[in-house]
């Protein structure tokens, strides 16, 4: 027993050890370029190849293999990536969407690419680098993380890398390549890949799917280290394969048999389901705070109608080309669960391929009746079974979604997909000798084709209704701006699930029709691999473009058939892998060259001629109630009653252009207005009141027994120095902070614990210091979306803020994409308004704005406050404060210090700022 143990512990040792590559390859690519390297699976197959290439087929000794491989291909690939691929998303900004888009677009270029060169066969031949004694992996893998630990912390390579990482626009101002550094961190971790390719190849059968997939499956090792600690990605790697290996001894009985066999098989994809789903979410510079994809222009009529006739040809060919056409409907169906996850959620997802495939799996079950509990059903009925069944199935995914985004996002939806692939599709007791036939009536292909299109169509019509309505603009929010969202009232976990609970649905309908097109379960179509392959393919083509999804399809289906396997794959891995060159995407890209190329002829006038013009003639007669009109109007925030608001004669036509819209010209209170009436005590009564609220941050304690009260018909500002507290009292009162000691009441009522968007619903309303509105909806839609979520139903809120926003005229039907920032800040406000909030919160209102600008919102705040609007205003413009406010509270190091009228109060602010600023 001693001897097994120790044989099972060398062999852990050998495998803990290739993990233990991995992972180091991960950490130090991560750190020196904040990227996630999906592709260093792939990575490693092909330098795995290259070796087997070298030494078998071409008759290299060896050690010069080794040489070309590990010292020259694999550091080579990596700076390759790093100066054509991922350099270009840096300078842009390094968006966190696209750059994990071109990660998987270089790992289905490389699985593509190789399947040209090597075809599909694994091949089982390939030379061993090092001899079976585990102790020299494990010296490598030992040396490699001493020494990288080491450059790190004492070299000054390593300072740089630090630095780089910290703030690399900062770096590059102190004088570093931030270049270079990124470069050598992705040649390292290229030579990482390649060696573990290397050390791997001889022991496992190396093919373009199975090896990628296999080193990817260990990154559960990084995951554990929080992306950072080398020692501990190496501990954990090694204890994972040591307890693998010796989990083999066991051979339980009974039904759990096949199940534990499985777990004890698969260790790391284990590990790598529990650092995903149970640890804290990695990667925050991974958050999306914009979509994977904006909302693209509308697809011609003309395009929809070439498509449709495309899709119905294949009704008039026979044979082998029939038989592959059937795929194309099918996969459609898949690959719009991707659209409706991705492209209207703004969540990503590389498990769609999953819940195809248990789609098709429950489908064959429920035909054969082997699905326990439910008797054997016709196929048709199987087949909608298995898509209820598998729908809520979408919570695997969707309740991780709630609290990640980004790359955490990412890893989750990653390893639920490779977690089913190992554990339902690989396991025989499930799914071995599952035939599947075609529906009665529909055996033939096509009869079975025109059923696959009347079912497409179903799903396109109910893809298009989740873009509509209400929902359609709350999915369209939380993609733009997820923040923005729950303040304007959306309820974003209930969304999140709303839409992997769809994707999964349709993804069980295509994945049935697949498994009935080929009349057999076949796990390989579902493997995990297929979902990077789909989720890249859809990314490109247009992730909100539901003719995107049907051109993916046929693109995939069609390429593979046409001509050799693996050109589909390597097409959508160039076209993902260079998003950081059309950052519009392929379509984008070819609109702007035609217009570049085409010549724009005609003469254009001068702003002299412009005003002759106008001149010339005359404005038409404007109608009433559109942008021109002018006079008063009454304005409502909360109860119905409203200031008198004059609105600006903005010229016939209303506003041409939204650089040329003029803020809003509100008419102020006259003197003596009277706002709110008193309480009993002589002061308005409060609607939100802060009590000791107390946040701490690690050992910094950001707020320290605050006390504050925001009254009705009241402005009550928010001052003092950076640092001081300010923006953390203000995310608790919104709901994006929860203390750890202390109460937020609304009126009576406690809502510490409430998140954003509950209270907004409660009639909380809040607007953001950097802007947060939703690009891809109108500025009317803009609006709607905070009239729809918030506490009161008011048909007329829309127009009616609107109007008092100066935003009712055409630029109301225009995008919020391309306003300038004035604009967009009378978009918030009016969206904020819009819900009829009790309580209104600014943060900052007055950043970005001119002169005029500001003016004109200090008398839009001064209505709202004489109609009886509690706010609350965080800003540092002093003077904006003394002219607006009624109550000034000064904060510094956690605590409120001062607290009184104007007047006094930021006098003695602005003389304690300059003794400060004078010592």
């Amino acid at each position: 027993m001693s001897s097994l143990t120790y044989d099972l512990t060398l062999a852990g040792l050998s495998v803990g050890s290739a993990a233990a590559l991995t992972g180091i390859g991960l950490i130090v690519t991560y750190r020196a370029t904040g990227v996630l390297n999906f592709a260093h699976g792939a990575i490693a197959m092909v330098c795995a190849y290259a070796l087997r290439q070298c030494v078998v087929v071409w008759g290299w000794p060896l050690w010069l293999g080794a040489v070309v491989t590990l010292l020259v291909l694999a550091p080579g690939i990596g700076v390759l990536l790093e100066r054509f691929v991922f350099r270009p998303l840096a300078v842009l900004g390094g968006d966190p969407a696209r750059t994990l888009v071109a990660s998987i677009g270089v790992f289905v270029l490389l699985v593509g690419g190789a399947v040209l060169l090597w075809g599909q066969g694994a091949r089982d031949d390939a030379p061993q680098l090092m001899s079976a004694d585990p102790w020299g992996q494990l010296a490598v893998a030992l040396l490699l993380a001493g020494g990288v630990s080491a450059v790190i912390r004492w070299t000054r390579f390593g300072r740089e890398l630090r630095a780089v990482v910290d703030d690399r626009q900062l770096a590059v101002l102190g004088g570093i390549d931030a270049d270079r550094v990124a470069a050598a961190g992705w040649a390292f971790g290229a030579f990482t890949a390649g060696l573990t390719g290397a050390l791997l190849a001889p022991y496992v059968r190396v093919d373009p799917y199975g090896l990628p997939l296999l080193v990817m499956e260990v990154v559960a090792v990084a995951v554990a280290a929080r992306m950072r600690s080398l020692p501990v990605a190496v501990v954990v790697a090694l204890g994972i394969g040591v307890a693998q290996s010796q989990l083999t001894r066991l051979h339980p009985a009974g039904w759990a048999q096949p199940l534990l066999q499985a777990v004890g098989a698969n260790l790391f994809v284990v590990a790598l389901l529990v650092a995903s789903l149970v640890l804290p979410g990695i990667g925050r510079r991974g958050a999306l705070p914009h979509p994977v994809a904006a909302r693209p222009p509308a697809a011609p009529h003309g395009a929809w109608i070439v498509a449709v006739v495309l899709f119905l040809l294949p009704l008039g060919l026979a044979g082998s080309d029939l038989r592959t056409a059937v795929q194309v409907p099918a996969l459609a169906i898949v690959l719009l669960s991707l659209v409706v996850v991705t492209g209207r959620g703004g969540q990503i997802s590389l498990g769609q391929a999953a819940y195809a495939g248990l789609g098709s799996l429950f489908t064959a079950l429920l035909a054969a009746g082997r699905f326990p509990v439910l008797p054997r059903l016709p196929e048709l009925t199987a087949l909608a079974v298995a898509v209820v069944l598998v729908a809520p199935l979408g919570l695997l995914t969707g309740w991780p979604a709630i609290g990640r985004r980004g790359l955490a996002l990412a890893l989750a939806t990653f390893a639920v997909g490779v977690g089913v692939s190992r554990f339902v599709f690989a396991q025989p007791y499930a799914t071995a000798g599952l035939l599947l036939d075609r529906p009665a009536g529909f055996a033939g292909d096509r009869a079975y084709y025109g059923l696959e299109l009347a079912l497409l169509a179903a799903a396109l019509l109910a893809t298009r209704l989740l873009r509509r309505g209400r929902t359609g603009r709350a999915l369209a929010a939380m993609r733009d701006h997820e923040e923005g969202a729950s303040a304007a009232g959306v309820q974003v976990p209930s969304l999140k699930l709303l839409a992997f609970v769809c994707g999964a649905a349709l993804a069980a309908l295509g994945g049935g029709l697949l498994g009935m097109g080929l009349r057999a379960f076949d796990p390989g179509t579902y493997d995990p691999v297929r979902s990077l392959l789909w989720f890249a393919a859809v990314v490109v083509l247009g992730a909100d473009s539901t003719l995107g999804a049907l051109v993916a399809a046929a693109l995939l289906v069609g390429l593979d058939a046409g001509a050799r396997g693996g050109v589909a794959a390597a097409l959508v891995g160039v076209l993902a892998a260079f998003a950081g060159r059309f950052p519009g995407g392929p379509y984008e890209a070819l609109r702007s060259a035609a217009e570049r190329l085409r010549f724009e002829g005609g003469a254009h006038l001068t702003a002299v001629g412009a005003r002759a013009r106008t001149r010339l003639h005359p404005a038409r007669e404007r109608a009433p109630g559109r942008a021109g009109l002018t006079g008063a109007t009454a304005v409502s925030a909360a109860s119905g009653d409203g200031a008198e608001a004059a609105l600006p004669d903005r010229g016939a036509g209303g506003v041409a252009h939204p650089e040329d819209t003029p803020p809003p010209v509100l008419t102020a209170p006259a003197a003596g207005t009277p706002r709110a009436r008193p309480g009993p005590a002589g002061a308005p009564a409060p609607v939100l009141t802060a009590r000791g609220l107390r946040v701490r941050y690690g050992g910094f304690t950001a707020l320290d027994g605050v006390d504050l009260e925001v009254a009705r018909g009241r402005v009550t500002a928010v001052v003092g120095p950076n640092g001081a507290g300010k923006s953390t009292l203000f995310h608790c009162l919104a709901g994006t902070v929860r203390p750890v000691r202390g109460q937020v009441l609304f009126g009576q009522r406690d809502v510490t614990r409430l998140p954003a968007y509950a209270r907004t619903r409660l009639g909380i309303g809040r607007t953001f210091q950097q802007l947060a509105v939703f690009p891809s909806l109108t500025v009317a839609e803009n609006v709607r979306v905070g009239a729809e979520q918030g506490p009161l139903t008011d048909p007329a809120a829309v127009e009616r803020a609107l109007r008092l926003f100066g935003l009712d005229g055409p630029v109301r039907a225009l995008p919020a994409a391309g306003l300038p920032t004035g604009a967009l800040r009378r978009v918030e406000l009016a969206r904020a308004l819009a819900g009829g909030p009790r309580v209104l919160l600014l943060d900052e209102p007055a950043a970005g704005l001119d002169t005029a600008e500001v003016a004109a919102m200090a008398r839009v705040l001064r209505a709202l406050a004489a109609d009886g609007t509690a706010l609350l205003v965080v800003e540092h413009d002093l003077d904006l404060v003394a002219d607006l406010a009624d109550v000034v509270h000064v904060m510094s190091a956690g605590r409120v210090v001062a607290s009184g009228p104007p007047g006094r109060v930021l006098d003695a602010f602005a003389a304690r700022a300059g003794q400060e600023a004078g010592t």
